[in-house]
């Protein structure tokens, strides 16, 4: 599973960071957390296709994190899109989707599902859950957070001697259907191994440091949480709705999460090192983001936070 940071700007972008975005590749689809101006170029340099992006999940209705949405709809028209995009927000995003369809000349051969978003679980599927959490910050905003659910593991020679063949018994007793074998049932709790933790990923949006966040992101394997002053500029953080580098770090170490990356600075950090070292003096496993950065995420097989 791989994220890649498309943008990794504040309100401004500069010559090295775009507005931003955020993608989330799993099996077969691609996810995009924001949007901000300039994403679908973002994705051509780093390899990802806009015509795979199968959801978009917003956190605010900010300018810088919204204003790629019209021209990588338009994009995915212009290339002959079938396949329905869903996108994910808070309230105001269907007006925002109205506004879009009425921007210039275009046509759409796909459909758009919009859904408003206040808080608790977004979606589920058979292999990942996407809850959500209000965060604090000058507009309502929320975090989203990313759970794969990870079958246990398949005892193939304990099923072997149980009297199973290999072959589609197998698939289904994996999945949790029980199989008859001449006159007896095999349960899936005979074959299956101890429960397994899957990728908990969890990005905060624009924030100032808050309890639904740590709770969101508890012992996750990353944090992805914005950064937008240095440690310091706590008042100015205070009063714009934003975090310093050592609030997100602090939020980690109490969410008890195993990785965190700083992201959405601000241009007046040439150098990220003044953001870094503050953060990591709080909780060491700290990464800053820069743009067409991508991060493997493993899931932490023991079940527990760092």
């Amino acid at each position: 599973m791989e994220v890649t940071f498309l943008g990794t700007s504040s309100a401004v972008p500069s010559k090295n960071r775009n507005h931003t975005s955020i993608a989330l590749r799993i099996p077969g689809e691609v996810f995009l957390f924001d949007c901000g101006e300039g994403t679908q170029r973002q994705m051509a340099i780093a390899g990802i296709s806009p015509m795979k992006v199968t959801r978009m999940f917003i956190t605010h209705l900010h300018g810088d994190h919204i204003l790629g949405i019209p021209g990588m709809i338009q994009s995915m028209g212009f290339r002959g899109r079938e396949e329905p995009l869903e996108i994910y927000g808070p309230p105001g995003i269907h007006e925002l989707h109205e506004s879009i369809m009425k921007l210039g000349y275009f046509t759409l051969d796909f459909d758009i599902h919009v859904h408003e978003v206040k808080g608790g679980t977004v979606l589920e599927e058979e292999d990942y859950r996407i809850t959500s959490a209000p965060a604090s910050h000058s507009v309502f905003n929320l975090a989203y957070c990313f759970e794969e659910k990870k079958r246990p593991r398949f005892l193939r020679e304990k099923a072997i001697e149980l009297g199973l063949k290999p072959g589609p018994a197998f698939g289904k007793l994996h999945r949790g259907i029980p199989v008859r074998v001449g006159d007896r049932i095999i349960k899936p709790e005979e074959v299956l191994g101890s429960p397994r933790r899957g990728v908990k990923i969890c990005y905060s949006g624009d924030t100032r440091p808050c309890e639904s966040v740590i709770d969101l992101a508890r012992e996750a394997d990353l944090l992805i949480h914005e950064s937008t002053f240095e440690a310091g500029s706590e008042d100015k953080a205070a009063e714009s709705g934003h975090s310093t580098a050592r609030e997100a770090a602090e939020v980690a170490a109490s969410a008890c999460v195993r990785k965190l990356i700083l992201t959405h600075l601000s241009t007046r950090y040439k150098r990220t090192e003044v953001i870094l070292n503050a953060a990591r003096e709080v909780f060491p496993e700290t990464d800053v983001a820069d743009d067409l950065m991508t991060v493997e995420v493993k899931a932490d097989d023991s079940g527990s936070g760092s």
